[in-house]
């Protein structure tokens, strides 16, 4: 008998008596048998236990919050997650976790099976266990030698040769290979190519977030040309829409939102760098570039103002302008949610784990949390502060604003540096002594001499108003000169609350000490470090000073084995619903295995190899055979694939709620379709604001074309964002995993809301006025909505529902004005009452069906 496990199987398929006799011989020192369970289950076991694949995942969820990298919380001096302290002798105890090729002889199977409530493992008061096939698994692997691996999304990917395949006819491309492979391995064959109609409505809204109109349709079903469906995406691809409808996905990503959040909530000058992410999609700016720039664009050479502004990216955070605020503590908490969001947003890693202790799974330590902490730690931001936009600053105004703004600048040094000279003269006090220790300032100031303590140029209106009217009488001549600075400071602030300041990243000349933080306390300061990448990742790039622009290009660098394989990931999850690792923002080992290995790391390398070129990313994917599929599923490939993670169709999902705004507006022709510029505010119900606000802030609705605009620019106060949106990010911290409900408040929103409501009359409109019979009118209603015309059955029963409502409304007038009074545009010309009124909400049950809604 030379496989232990092989025995047990043998033993078993002869004879359970047996079994147990031989069972009870090799108790493993356990006083009870090894469950029947567990051969049993060995039978179903792979003939190669992998241990990322197999064991980690064991390991990790039942094991590592106590026996894993985190030193302070391990016990009994056991440690699992490498191999070399999981094979040696406890000095302790004098046993051996894992003897490799030996289960009989380890620690770690005797606890697994033991029946004892106080030996066991995993623990009964930690309420895990370990099911009979997850014993099974560990003990082959321990038998088979316990080979250990290095987690898999740490080994930097490559790109594996295309499988054989037995269907040669089905793949167009490199993800079809690896995709139909796995299929075929599980018995599963992909679907057929969806509908020409499908396919353009998938891919309109895929690449461009609206749907296609029907003249655009119409095209593409008569192109009879061989690469009819590629000149459809590389149209797609190249539309400026393309930059608005993954804009909005890096927003999410990015906590974009136009206020500080908290108390008060103060507007903050944000758009502009929402307008350079929509540039930079629509210009395809390479995605290594996009990076960089975001996280260290003030550190480039020659840095220019747009360079500068693309670091907005890590003020987008939330502001904590409230009274009796610690400015520290405030400053602090930005710097950890900037570290966390680079961590998600290009890493899946859960750093925020390690804010107060070494990661419980992760070979992520505090002090390595703290390192990279460190890089974000050397900006001048203070904390302090209460307004919206809190420095530092770059100014993207126009070149006219931006010499003015400099020449009142000039003149306010000149005032305030007077003023200082004449302070100096008049509250004389020692060198380098704060100006509050001058007993002249003490005696003729009274209780408000603190306030000298700032230079003249950094005082505000009501320090300069206060010094103003208490020296008025006792000394008018300095009176008279804090007079004309406080002029110079009032036209000064004047013109920069009308110039474009948005927040931005700078670094100090001289360099703040980082310090690990006992429990994330800002003043529970231990140990000194220094900028430093984790050592489970590749060093940084040689030759190169270390500080956030290193950190950037180390981040993109080739040997990088994260960035590309989580961007690729983020964008897989865009286009079929969930990721290829479906945990998107966390590629530890606590999260998901990827359900396609070769896929993801294929893409990951030949992203990187085409120059971190987005658009050939996108373009690869969508004309794959795999994404052209049907989502047509039947009974038997739903009950195989619920899920839908081994791709053997196309996945249907809901549109977003803000691709379904844009649909209404867009099917409807109330879409003002510009680009860019300052935030708007469309329809949104009475008293929310005020209600989040204590009455301090009233929603002052937007007019006209504001009104109708992309639901990408409408104004995110970040204490109550957009009524009309629902399953969204809350753009308080960094979010990247989609999210999809189905509740009836969603339904009350697309049917209820003044935008779908107007949308609906406004498509009535355009209906009665394209088309003069019923019949007609019907089809074209249809046909806007869901990009297809209408069967039969689907007619009848639309013309149903036309003669109820025409027979509801010609019998109640009034009914009929309020609907067709919904929203502030108003017909060119009068149109039939009855008629506009039933078409309203005819236009209202279209873009409300199913089909019209989901993304097929």
């Amino acid at each position: 008998m030379h496989n232990y496990v092989r025995q047990i199987s043998i033993f078993h398929t002869m004879n359970r008596y047996l079994t147990l006799v031989f069972l009870a011989i090799v108790a493993l020192g356990c006083d009870s048998r090894l469950p029947d369970e567990v051969a049993e289950a060995t039978d179903n076991l792979p003939e190669v236990i992998d241990f990322n694949f197999h064991v980690r995942p064991i390991l990790s969820d039942r094991c590592f919050h106590c026996h894993g990298f985190d030193e302070n919380g391990r016990k009994a001096n056991l440690r699992l997650d490498v191999r070399e302290a999981a094979t040696a002798v406890i000095a302790e105890s004098g046993n051996t976790p894992i003897v490799p090729g030996n289960p009989h002889k380890s620690a770690v199977v005797e606890r697994i099976l033991n029946q004892d409530p106080e030996l066991v493992m995993p623990p009964k008061e930690s309420k895990l266990e370990l099911s009979a096939e997850e014993k099974a698994i560990l003990i082959k692997w321990i038998e088979q030698g316990a080979n250990w691996k290095e987690h898999w999304a740490y080994i930097v990917p490559a790109k594996a040769e295309l499988p054989q395949v037995k269907n040669q006819t089905w793949p167009k491309n490199e993800i079809d290979f690896f995709v139909l492979k796995k299929l075929e391995s599980l018995g599963l064959q992909p679907s057929e190519e969806a509908a020409r109609e499908t396919l353009i409505r998938r891919l309109s809204f895929d690449l461009t977030g609206l749907p296609p109109t029907p003249e655009a349709v119409e095209q593409y079903k008569q192109d009879q040309s061989t690469n009819a469906y590629e000149k459809l995406v590389d149209r797609l691809l190249s539309s400026r829409h393309f930059g608005e409808r993954w804009a909005w996905e890096w927003l999410d990503v990015a906590r974009y939102a136009d206020t500080n959040g908290y108390q008060g909530d103060p507007t903050r000058i944000m758009w502009p760098w929402r307008d350079w992410v929509v540039k930079a999609f629509n210009d395809n700016m390479p995605f290594d570039e996009f990076t960089i720039k975001q996280i260290a664009g003030d550190l480039l050479p020659n840095a220019s103002r747009t360079d500068i502004l693309a670091t907005a990216f890590n003020r987008n955070h939330p502001f904590n302008g409230e009274g009796g605020k610690i400015p520290e503590e405030v400053r602090v908490q930005n710097v950890f949610d900037r570290v966390e969001t680079v961590g998600t947003a290009w890493m899946a890693i859960t750093l925020n784990c390690s804010r107060c202790h070494d990661h419980k799974f992760d070979a992520i330590s505090q002090k390595e949390y703290y390192q990279l902490f460190d890089y974000f730690n050397q900006t001048s931001e203070t904390g302090k502060g209460s307004s919206g936009t809190i420095p530092p600053v770059v100014d993207v105004s126009p070149e006219e604003d931006l010499q003015k703004i400099a020449a009142l600048k000039k003149y306010l040094i000149e005032i305030a540096n007077e003023v200082d000279e004449v302070e100096i003269d008049k509250f004389p006090r020692e060198a380098d002594q704060p100006a509050s220790k001058s007993k002249k300032i003490q005696e003729a100031a009274g209780s408000f001499f603190n306030a000298f303590d700032n230079q003249a140029f950094d005082r505000g209106q009501f320090v300069l108003r206060k010094i103003y009217e208490h020296f008025t009488n006792k000394d008018p001549s300095y009176a008279n000169l804090v007079q004309k600075l406080r002029e110079a400071r009032l036209e000064y602030d004047r013109q920069l609350s009308e110039n474009l300041q948005v927040m931005v990243m700078d670094q100090l000349p001289e360099r703040r000490s980082t310090h690990i933080l006992s429990k994330g306390n800002y003043s529970a300061t231990q140990e000194e470090v220094f900028s430093g990448v984790p050592a489970v990742l590749p060093e940084l790039p040689d030759g190169m000073e270390n500080d956030r622009l290193a950190l950037a290009k180390w981040l993109v660098s080739r040997d990088h084995p994260l960035t590309a394989r989580v961007t690729v990931n983020r964008y897989w999850q865009a286009f079929f619903g969930r990721g290829i690792v479906k945990t998107i923002e966390d590629f530890g080992v606590q999260g998901d295995l990827p359900s396609h290995p070769e896929v993801l790391d294929w893409l990951a390398v030949d992203f990187q190899e085409s120059g971190w070129d987005i658009k050939a990313l996108f373009k690869k994917i969508v004309m794959s055979a795999t994404y052209r599929q049907s989502s047509k599923v039947t009974k038997k490939l739903l009950e195989a694939d619920p899920e839908n993670k081994f791709l053997a169709r196309a996945t249907r999902m809901r549109l977003p709620s803000w691709m379904l705004r844009d649909q209404a507006l867009f099917i409807s022709g109330l879409m003002v379709d510009s680009l860019g510029g300052e935030p708007v505010k469309p329809y949104q119900p009475e008293g929310i604001w005020e209600e989040a606000t204590f009455g301090k802030i009233k929603y002052q609705q937007g007019q006209g074309d504001e009104l109708y605009r992309r639901t990408l620019y409408t104004f995110w106060r970040r204490i109550v964002g957009p009524t009309m949106l629902f399953d969204n990010s809350s753009r308080q911290v960094c979010e990247v995993k989609a999210l999809r409900t189905n509740t009836p408040l969603h339904a009350l929103t697309t049917l209820n809301d003044v935008t779908y409501v107007e949308a609906a009359k406004v498509l009535a409109e355009r209906t009665l006025r394209a088309q003069k019979m019923d019949s007609d009118r019907l089809k074209y209603m249809f046909e806007l909505a869901t990009s297809r015309k209408p069967k039969e059955k689907e007619i009848s029963i639309l013309t149903d529902r036309l003669e109820q409502l025409k027979k509801q409304y010609s019998e109640a007038e009034e009914e009929a004005k309020k609907i067709t009074a919904v929203g502030e545009y108003t017909p060119a010309t009068t149109l039939d009452l009855t008629d506009h009124a039933a078409f309203t909400v005819l236009g209202s049950l279209v873009l409300n069906l199913d089909e019209t809604i989901t993304r097929q």
